[in-house]
């Protein structure tokens, strides 16, 4: 069954449609569908012009966003200056290193990978699978 979406929560919109924007951009994503409620922008849906994979959004149940232990979402990129140009765009967009760009051959010889942290604090990464 393949991946149907996946979902962040945020704090504030304004903060994570202004970071996603940009460092999604890298790995060919948009922001496809945006949600207002009365007027307030509560979710935005990123991917391509079929459909959004991607969510962040304000927690339906208006609790405090958090991120999960261990939960982190993968993009694919397709090479690794990809990866490196989502790593530098995240970091001039505030985000926080959680794994500078680099090869990590304990998951496979090729596996290159970037992982951060968003304004909200939810772990995120670009991965290209490609042989250099």
């Amino acid at each position: 069954m393949p991946l149907d979406h996946v979902s962040v929560g945020c704090h504030d919109m304004k903060a994570a449609k202004k970071f996603y924007d940009a460092v999604l951009a890298e790995v060919g994503f948009a922001p496809v569908m945006p949600i207002e409620i009365n007027g307030r922008l509560v979710a935005v849906g990123y991917g391509d012009a079929q459909r959004p994979v991607f969510w962040v959004q304000l927690p339906f149940n208006q609790k405090a966003a958090s991120s999960g232990n261990g939960v982190h979402v993968a993009f694919t990129a397709a090479t690794r200056a990809q990866v490196d140009q989502f790593y530098l765009t995240a970091m001039a967009h505030g985000g926080i290193d959680d794994g500078v760009p680099g090869l990590r051959s304990e998951y496979h010889p090729s596996y290159y990978g970037a992982f951060v942290r968003d304004v909200d604090g939810n772990k995120i990464e670009a991965v290209c699978h490609a042989a250099e």
